[in-house]
């Protein structure tokens, strides 16, 4: 009986691959259909080769065969020297033997990135930056370079097949974590685990995280190194034990946690998760931090039942593995007041004004410098102030964020408002004089709040002599110096 056959069959009786295989972990030996894979492989990719070679995969005798064989209904299935195979390998081909890890990852946020196709980001890579340039099989009207080599490489593309059952090249290669694959499967397992070695300690380093969590909107890996986190696991990487078999911080490592450490790697009470979002208790990727609960909701998600404070708890036996009940109670309570902060003055105003502003610009979303400046306000510098907040990176949370947000707030946002609302006011279009009115009074009434009552030099008197009082002392204590 083939591997695919005896797997296919096991997984139909709800059986354990490892009947079928007759082995605790892996084959007897290499498979004849592996070898055959091998015998020209080992020659035309010495490279792969000799990663496989390296690999845990190996040691299992799991070879080419057992990951890219197709059955005739697989439609990225084609014949090739007499075995069906493909080129991809998806979560649902992960998941004959990795049945848990596929289960939980396919529940993750990482495996819905590719509903980025729709979102505001691809229209920037797909239109504003981009053309119809890039023509291939698939793409007769042809799609955006931008986007291909862009998003779509962390994201996930959707992966369209040629007549062959092989990929079409604008779709392939793709490793983006929510790809979405042929066979219904969404995401792919080597975005994270690299092929051909799929090694733990490259998994557990932040360096992969890297590969996408990184540039202006979402920096996570530039402020974990700026973090004491990420400063000491790069002066202590030898003491990380990034190899260890469990690698269940406070037992096999203690010198500094990975990312992979608080969102995914055991601790002695809590299992290793691939769903990352299990141990977060805000999402702040929208204009407005919200719950996790919240965004699972909208995406259909079973995370939709695990309230924030259960995630929060599973982050908070994480941090006491090295820090005690009173520090990370004060970390959490410093946090949550940056949130609160960002979200009441700038986030929630800022959404709301923008709205009100949306019926007296043009339609067509970036063709409006408003559209630029509150994209940049919220989806760069308001991300990075969260960010750095949910990580302590000080420098990351202030000058790359909330100093970046108020300033492009009251030196660009609210004058262009302004200019929109006087450039609309007097006109003879009496729908744009009434949204004009609207946007208007909302303008006033958000500066005219306690938080913003200084940009209209209306500090409340209290608050103004309480500074005044503390700017002399602070004058006396050290004079000019």
């Amino acid at each position: 009986m083939s591997l695919y056959k005896c797997l296919a069959g096991a997984l139909a009786l709800g059986m354990t691959s490892s009947l079928c295989l007759g082995q605790a972990i892996g084959l007897a030996e290499v498979s004849e259909e592996s070898k055959l894979c091998i015998a020209c492989h080992k020659n035309e990719n010495p490279g792969m080769y000799q990663q496989w070679g390296a690999s845990r995969h190996f040691r299992a005798n799991i070879g080419c065969y057992e990951c890219h064989l197709a059955n005739e209904t697989d439609p990225d299935g084609f014949e090739h020297y007499g075995q069906r195979v493909s080129v991809l390998v998806t979560p649902k081909d992960c998941a004959r033997c990795h049945t848990k890890e596929a289960e939980e990852f396919a529940a993750s946020h990482h495996a819905k990135a590719a509903r980025i196709l729709g979102s505001l980001d691809n229209i920037l890579a797909e239109v504003v930056e981009g053309d119809t340039g890039m023509v291939t099989p698939m793409f007769p009207h042809g799609v955006s370079a931008s986007a291909v080599n862009g998003c779509w490489q962390c994201h996930g593309s959707e992966i369209k097949l040629l007549d062959n059952g092989k990929p079409d090249p604008a779709t392939w290669p793709n490793s983006g974590i929510g790809r979405l694959n042929p066979d219904g499967s969404e995401g792919t397992c080597n975005s994270c685990h690299f092929r051909h070695t799929f090694s733990v300690a490259q998994a557990r380093h932040p360096n992969t995280c890297g590969k996408c969590h990184l540039g202006p909107d979402h920096p996570q890996k530039e402020i974990y190194e700026e973090s004491k986190h990420g400063i000491t696991f790069f002066s202590s990487i030898d003491e990380m034990n990034l190899k260890a078999p469990k690698w269940i911080v406070g037992q096999d490592y203690w010198a500094a946690p990975a990312c992979a450490t608080c969102h995914m790697s055991a601790t002695a009470k809590q299992p290793v998760t691939h769903d990352i979002g299990l141990r977060i208790s805000w999402n702040n990727r929208p204009p407005v931090s919200i719950r996790p609960e919240v965004a699972d909701a909208r995406m259909g998600l079973a995370g939709a039942s695990i309230p924030w404070n259960v995630r929060r708890e599973n982050m908070q036996d994480v941090c006491s593995s090295c820090h005690s009940k009173q520090w990370v109670d004060g970390f959490y309570t410093q946090y949550d007041e940056l949130i609160k902060l960002y979200n009441t003055k700038f986030g929630q105003p800022g959404k709301d004004l923008y709205a009100l502003a949306k019926p007296l610009m043009k339609k067509d979303v970036f063709s409006n410098e408003l559209d630029w400046i509150w994209f940049e306000i919220w989806h760069h510098e308001g991300r990075r102030a969260r960010h750095g907040a949910s990580m302590m990176a000080p420098d990351y949370t202030h000058w790359h964020g909330m100093y970046e947000v108020a300033k492009n707030f009251y030196a660009e946002y609210i004058p262009k408002l302004e200019e929109l609302v006087e450039h609309n006011l007097h006109g003879t279009d009496a729908a744009k004089v009434a949204a004009a009115q609207a946007l208007k009074a909302k303008i006033d009434k958000v500066l005219n709040s306690e938080a913003h009552q200084w940009y209209l030099g209306k500090m409340n008197p209290i608050e103004a002599a309480r500074r005044k009082k503390a700017a002399e002392e602070f004058k006396d204590r050290y004079g000019n110096h």
